[in-house]
């Protein structure tokens, strides 16, 4: 029966996306239950096939979910149905948003780019920039992928240094990258569920989110220089002769500014066509993102000449790599099963009115100072930023915050930031613990947590800022 779970998951997760596109235009009530019956069939199956050791997180939200539904009064089995289709929107773009990533590995972008432009990252603290910013493009391709391909791209260049002042130095670059990304990337999940979910500004959030993440970048070389000093090692020397021995083997120049080209042509039609067909349509965006991408994947390949391979590429991602979403579906699943379940009681109106009581007692306090704990200490109980993001903007949704939008999606994302950097239980830390070697402590709260600090001081003074403009 082992055999068969992994065949029938693959079969599951298709037919709730496509039910899911389908039930958006032609949304009939039979459609609508055998979504919500297929969801359950995910949760299912994925449990049988990952077993219980590997399924804590969408368990544990599984019972805590029915159980408030069983204590609100309403049928469990009516709870369910409802409940399993509450993040439907999240599932949808979670099945096609690895598919950019075989865009990216079709060619050596970054080899090439590097090589390039390698005259003008020579130092030390251009190459961390270099490593920081690229993370973050990257991430808009690969999400939290970028990490271990980034270290691998670093290690072709600086393979012999693996003391902790050069893990120190590649491991902040990449991850502090990637955190950022979560600020303002359109293709990352939590990201566009919050803006989605709680009606903010794209244009402005991006803006916003971005010119943070350019202070965050500001600050992490900054933190640099202060860490050569520590470790007392000149990082530069080393670089330029591994940025020399790099160009010897490289590709033409003709060839290199070709893939510079396709690359930014490739980063910007994907960011540009979902710009463009929002302002053209206004599609939500959870809706627009996943089909602007799925006919992006497919362009490229007819633009390359490669259609054959884009079929096979399908065919090996619905068999075989859409299993490796199961865990990330089947917590969204149940968190959408525990949201449903707390809007059937008084829980926001609660959350509100302590709110109110805190702010009446201590004026000089707002929730938007304390937004971004929620989500870090969720991170440190384990639960990822898209999850936390769900459960959060999940909440805010109805709660009426008396703040722009803007500013609670810049709150909570802040948050997501700091989890990924200092908690050693959520993906982009064991992504880059198993790529370095050095412990999940190592690698997230020691190297991370004064940068942490800084950049929760910095937000929150531009936040605050806001908040008394506005």
């Amino acid at each position: 029966m082992s055999h068969f779970i992994p065949k029938d998951l693959s079969i599951a997760i298709i037919s709730y996306a496509i039910l899911h596109f389908l039930t958006l235009i032609w949304s009939h009530s039979f459609l609508l239950t055998l979504l919500s019956i297929t969801g359950i069939c995910i949760f299912i199956l994925g449990l049988c096939h990952l077993t219980i050791r590997k399924f804590k997180l969408p368990i544990f939200l599984f019972i805590v979910g029915t159980t408030i539904i069983y204590l609100s009064g309403v049928p469990i089995g009516e709870g369910l149905l409802a409940g399993v289709v509450q993040m439907r929107d999240i599932i949808g773009l979670l099945t096609i948003v690895p598919l950019i990533g075989w865009v990216l590995a079709e060619e050596p972008y970054i080899e090439d780019i590097v090589s390039l432009f390698h005259r003008y990252i020579n130092t030390s603290k251009k190459f961390y920039l270099m490593l920081i910013s690229f993370t973050q493009m990257i991430a808009y391709f690969l999400l939290f992928g970028s990490i271990s391909m980034m270290y691998q791209f670093t290690d072709v260049i600086l393979q012999k240094r693996t003391s902790e002042a050069w893990e120190n130095y590649k491991g902040t670059a990449l991850l502090r990258g990637f955190a950022l990304s979560t600020l303002w990337v359109i293709s990352i999940p939590s990201f566009i569920f919050a803006v989605e979910t709680l009606d903010a500004s794209l244009w402005f959030t991006i803006i916003q989110g971005f010119g943070i993440s350019l202070c965050g970048i500001i600050i992490a070389v900054i933190f640099l220089h202060f860490q050569e000093k520590k470790y007392q090692i000149a990082l530069t020397p080393v670089l330029q002769k591994e940025m020399q021995n790099l160009s010897i083997n490289t590709s033409s120049k003709q060839v290199q500014k070709k893939k510079c080209i396709e690359f930014l042509l490739l980063f910007c039609t994907l960011f540009g066509s979902i710009f463009l067909l929002h302002a053209i349509f206004d599609f939500p965006l959870l809706i627009l993102i996943p089909i602007a991408i799925f006919c992006w994947v497919g362009l490229f390949y007819v633009y390359k000449k490669r259609s054959k391979k884009f079929l096979s590429v399908l065919q090996h991602y619905v068999t075989h790599d859409i299993q490796k979403q199961t865990y990330q579906l089947s917590t969204m699943i149940c968190v959408g099963i525990l949201i449903y379940a707390l809007k059937q009681t008084t829980f926001a109106t609660t959350v509100v009115g302590s709110i109110d009581y805190i702010q009446t007692h201590l004026p000089f306090l707002n929730p938007l100072y304390f937004l971004p704990f929620i989500v870090i200490i969720l991170g440190f109980l384990g639960l990822g930023p898209l999850t936390v993001m769900v459960l959060v903007a999940g909440i805010l949704e109805s709660m009426a915050l008396p703040y722009p939008p803007e500013l609670i999606v810049l709150a909570i994302t802040s948050g997501s930031v700091i989890s990924i950097l200092v908690s050693p239980l959520i993906m982009p830390v064991i992504v880059l613990s198993a790529a370095n070697k050095l412990s999940l402590i190592t690698n997230g709260f020691k190297f991370n947590v004064i940068y942490a600090i800084v950049f929760y001081v910095v937000v929150q003074i531009y936040i605050q800022a806001m908040v008394y403009i506005w």
